[in-house]
């Protein structure tokens, strides 16, 4: 595993392990123990999945040392405020079993709830996280799904700027405006959901490009990523997908082949949310 370094000097592994809808034991336990067994150092959950619980549980088990991995998890939609942020982390934490995070993040920008005055609401929220951030008990801090405009109002009142964006990003979805603001502000860009949510697993041209590198459509999509700089976090709950997951360090693709690859059409129209109108 290899790292990228945030820009307050800490490194993170340059893959996670999502855990989105494992929110069972059944699902999230195993899956997340087989991660780490198969060389994940980087897992990513968040209050929402629903899962928090089992993942610790699954860290502890998997007889790691907790220096060794980087844990991420995210405030959700319900809690924006400076306490209330500090006790949705403290409820985290204490699911988590662990004495601190690594990345704490802002899942949305522009809860339903709290939509007539979202810009007072996260400011607050960051605010919580920058003290959780001074005092030593998150090692980064950023947000998820913010767009430019989004991180343009936290520019206004922050005084630790976000060190991460969380993002949905796949081939058709490149958010080229988002990645070049981020970029611009030395933000690094994860990717969830980077593999379409299996989507573009099928997809002719993925499918047979991967036959020429020799590797699976998941390889040759996770090596995309990682050639863009982008942080990918794939989920599986198969043990031969989980481990096929990271072997992805072993070739590169051609700029013919990157270029080819940025030009697909992504045709699910049920992707792609749009933070300020999404209903939850």
């Amino acid at each position: 595993m290899q790292n990228y370094t945030l820009k307050n000097g800490v490194e993170i592994p340059r893959i996670g392990f999502g855990t989105w809808k494992l929110n069972t034991r059944e699902l999230a336990y195993p899956s997340v123990k087989e991660a780490i067994k198969a060389g994940y150092t980087h897992i990513d959950t968040s209050a929402v999945y629903a899962n928090e619980e089992f993942v610790g549980e699954a860290i502890r088990d998997a007889n790691v040392d907790r220096e060794s991995l980087f844990i991420t998890t995210k405030l959700w939609n319900d809690v924006r405020g400076y306490d209330e942020t500090l006790d949705a982390f403290n409820t985290s934490l204490e699911k988590l079993g662990v004495d601190y995070i690594d990345l704490y993040l802002i899942h949305w920008p522009n809860p339903v709830k709290y939509r007539e005055n979202w810009q007072a609401m996260n400011a607050a929220s960051w605010k919580a996280m920058e003290y959780l951030y001074k005092e030593g008990k998150v090692r980064a801090i950023g947000v998820s799904n913010f767009l430019p405009h989004h991180l343009q109002e936290l520019e206004k009142t922050m005084e630790i700027a976000p060190m991460v964006n969380q993002i949905e990003l796949h081939p058709g979805q490149l958010h080229k405006e988002t990645v070049a603001y981020c970029r611009e502000h030395e933000i690094l860009i994860e990717a969830w959901s980077p593999l379409a949510s299996g989507d573009l697993i099928q997809k002719k041209e993925i499918v047979e490009l991967a036959a020429k590198y020799n590797k699976n459509v998941g390889q040759l999509l996770l090596r995309w990523h990682l050639q863009h700089d982008f942080l990918p976090l794939p989920r599986s709950t198969n043990p031969e997908r989980i481990a096929s997951n990271l072997d992805v360090f072993d070739f590169d693709i051609t700029t013919e082949d990157m270029n080819y690859i940025d030009a697909l059409p992504y045709e699910d129209t049920n992707s792609n949310t749009d933070p300020d109108t999404a209903n939850f």
